[in-house]
């Protein structure tokens, strides 16, 4: 999906138009060429807000999670993903 980007000028102009279309995806305004801000939805701020996590230390996770996690294996069906990330 390409996202809309508009200058914070032409935000000012046509607000009402594109924070309309900003309830159905985010709109990026751009100051100095720049990305700067990005409404959105307050649902889907939200929602993002309720995925934030706590942070932790991997030194402070209990051993048999660490080795559970340097023992996983990809199933064939993502491998491609997984060839993806390296």
């Amino acid at each position: 999906m390409e996202l809309t980007k508009v200058t914070a000028s032409e935000f000012q102009q046509a607000f009402g138009m594109l924070s309309d279309k900003a309830r159905h995806e985010p709109v990026v305004i751009t100051k100095h060429g720049r990305d700067s801000l990005v409404v959105m939805a307050a649902e889907e701020w939200a929602r993002l807000k309720r995925r934030d996590r706590r942070v932790g230390l991997a030194a402070e996770l209990p051993e048999e999670w660490v080795e559970a996690v340097r023992s996983a294996k990809v199933p064939d069906e993502f491998a491609r993903l997984d060839t993806d990330l390296k």
